[in-house]
């Protein structure tokens, strides 16, 4: 599908694997320019060498940064004006949950977790937000189901969560007219995290299929099964594009129906 972003320039955090990378490629196809960061070097440089044989240089760029550094942070955004002159759309795709109880969390975990949350939102939205304003552009970010329905075995994740989910509504206020900031809101999706705990699971016989349909049974997902990050990446292109010009401040969810909050 073609959400209309020829002649704009995408920006995705976390854009080497997994959704994020999902969301570099619909972007991609769907005409934009797209500039792409994540923390490891070597996966970033494969990935970006695909994408420029598939789409060409001069519409891909690619650098190795953490975003919990302002200045690497600064510098990309800054490199990006340099190469493509603008930005239309920031995409900020968060870090992965972290498994832990209230009783096994050290105040370390929580702060780390805090910071991680949110500062992958603040930093690229700060660096970002002057050629956002430019471009009447918007924001969209990557966040989870547990801001509205926390688990007890993800206590420091759920919580961190719901308090982006608050920032990204007073940035949708406090930012508008000029830029609109919406999220989408992650259920089981199996992109990297649960690759892993597949790798992992008690039983080896067990296919991907039959595991990942196992665990979505017992979740409880309506749809019967996990989702795949190029559906995360439909909402997130479309939540960014034209298309969803009169939408700020809104939340859509890519669950498969797991949400149980009204």
């Amino acid at each position: 599908m073609h959400y209309g972003y020829d002649g704009k320039v995408a920006v995705v955090t976390g854009g080497s694997s997994g959704i994020g990378l999902a969301t570099v490629e619909t972007l991609l196809q769907s005409g934009a320019s797209v500039a792409l960061c994540a923390r490891t070097e070597s996966r970033l440089n494969d990935v970006a060498a695909v994408l420029i044989r598939d789409h060409g240089e001069e519409r891909v760029f690619a650098r190795a940064l953490s975003v919990l550094e302002p200045g690497a942070v600064k510098d990309f955004a800054g490199s990006v004006e340099a190469r493509f002159g603008r930005c239309d759309l920031l995409v900020n795709n968060a870090g992965q949950g972290r498994l832990s109880t209230f009783e096994d969390t050290s105040d370390e975990d929580w702060r780390a977790e805090y910071e991680l949350k949110l500062f992958s939102q603040i930093h690229p939205t700060r660096a970002f937000l002057p050629m956002l304003r430019r471009a009447k552009g918007a924001i969209v970010a990557v966040n989870s189901l547990l801001a509205y329905q926390p688990e007890p075995h993800m206590v420091c994740t759920s919580s961190a969560r719901a308090g982006v989910q608050n920032l990204l509504k007073s940035l949708s206020v406090e930012l508008a007219p000029d830029v609109r900031v919406n999220s989408v809101l992650l259920g089981l999706v199996g992109s990297g995290q649960w690759s892993r705990r597949f790798a992992e699971r008690e039983d080896q016989s067990q296919s991907r299929a039959e595991w990942y349909g196992a665990l979505a049974a017992k979740k409880g997902i309506p749809l019967g099964r996990l989702g795949n990050p190029a559906e995360a990446a439909a909402a997130i292109a479309f939540l960014g594009s034209p298309a969803a010009s009169y939408i700020t401040g809104a939340q859509l969810e890519v669950s498969g129906g797991l949400s149980r909050y009204i």
